[in-house]
């Protein structure tokens, strides 16, 4: 018997350091070149939204899930806060998704969507809200526009939200079983209560999503996958996602030609994945050099060389994004199975 507690304590007490393998995993297994910056704030623990500013170069302005004062932060390609935003007069109950569009002046501003509902149904309505992107980044408080927003089908979960930069609509993807992508009303009201509409079915694990700068693609991204759309419900192809702690965000860059991929935790890397074939935007397929005769000259090199031209991503590519991860999860279920077979050896004896 002895023996037996023995063993299964081994086994416990291996189960902290494979768990630890599996978050210490992605570090190890990013070059460097695919990660665009590294979040230094240590006020940033829960980056859950990402989008590009529309008006400062290479800066992306993100936020805290929860347990943040209402604010959210301009980072720069070095990483480094260069302005905090602190919206007066709201809370920041489940900050899930930040997006950027125009406001009813046609100047670039940010919405930021509290549309987290982790009890699925506990809250009949969520918010969204607007402001002017700063033209000076400095830090501020501003007074934001509130929108009312329910769901014709009721209470929803939801981790995404983006903007049509052609029609500036914005639209939210559930977080559900029956996942779903919703359209905003014609016209956002600020006294009434604003309807999204089911238009497209969705995926369960949808964490965040982006426009293309172009509005001709836009992106769903989960944990482990991310999928391109040409429009509600037409999808273009995947995409491989990073390994990451915890996929919270995606965002599209300005010129069209690549994702970032961010993460929750403190000290997160937002890491880039160069988009290739149909899953450019249009403004980057039909610019010289990006059109469709190249796309199939480097198709067809690629087949040669071996490669998966699913999403345009080589299989040594995804070995290196994926293996890892895979192994560390396969070390856990043989810890697992492990633990099984000592606990029916000590019902047995």
């Amino acid at each position: 018997m002895k023996r037996v507690k023995r063993g299964r304590l081994r086994v416990l007490g291996a189960l902290p350091a494979a768990l630890a393998l599996v978050v210490a995993l992605p570090a190890a297994a990013t070059a460097d070149s695919d990660v665009a910056f590294t979040i230094k704030d240590e006020r940033i623990g829960e980056s859950s939204g990402l989008v590009a500013s529309a008006q400062h170069p290479d800066v992306y302005w993100t936020h805290n899930d929860s347990g943040d004062s209402p604010r959210i932060y301009a980072i720069g390609k070095d990483g480094a806060t260069k302005a905090t935003i602190t919206l007066s007069g709201v809370d920041a109950r489940d900050w899930e998704a930040i997006t950027i569009g125009k406001d009813d002046a046609g100047n670039p501003a940010l919405f930021v969507g509290d549309i987290g509902d982790n009890f699925h149904g506990k809250w009949p309505e969520v918010w969204i809200y607007r402001f002017a992107e700063p033209a000076t980044l400095a830090d501020a408080t501003v007074k934001p526009t509130k929108f009312r927003v329910k769901y014709d089908n009721g209470p929803r979960d939801a981790e995404a939200m983006l903007i049509d930069p052609r029609t500036n609509k914005l639209y939210i993807a559930s977080k559900e079983s029956d996942g779903g992508l919703y359209e905003q009303p014609e016209q956002l009201s600020t006294t009434g209560i604003n309807t999204f509409r089911r238009i497209a079915a969705g995926d369960s694990t949808v964490t965040d999503g982006a426009f293309a700068p172009d509005g001709s693609r836009f992106v769903l991204r989960g944990y482990f996958s991310a999928t391109v759309f040409s429009a509600p419900g037409k999808q273009v192809g995947p995409v491989s996602v990073p390994l990451q702690r915890q996929g919270e965000s995606v965002a599209w860059s300005p010129d069209g030609r690549t994702l970032l991929f961010g993460s929750e935790g403190k000290g997160s890397q937002v890491r880039r994945v160069e988009l290739k074939g149909d899953n450019r935007p249009d403004s980057v397929r039909n610019a010289p050099g990006g059109g469709a005769k190249s796309d199939a000259k480097s198709d067809s090199a690629g087949s040669a060389a071996g490669s998966d031209k699913s999403d345009g991503d080589s299989a040594a590519d995804k070995t290196k994004a994926y293996g890892p991860g895979l192994l560390a999860v396969a070390g856990l279920v043989l810890l697992f199975f492990a633990y099984r077979r000592l606990g029916g050896r000590r019902n047995r004896d």
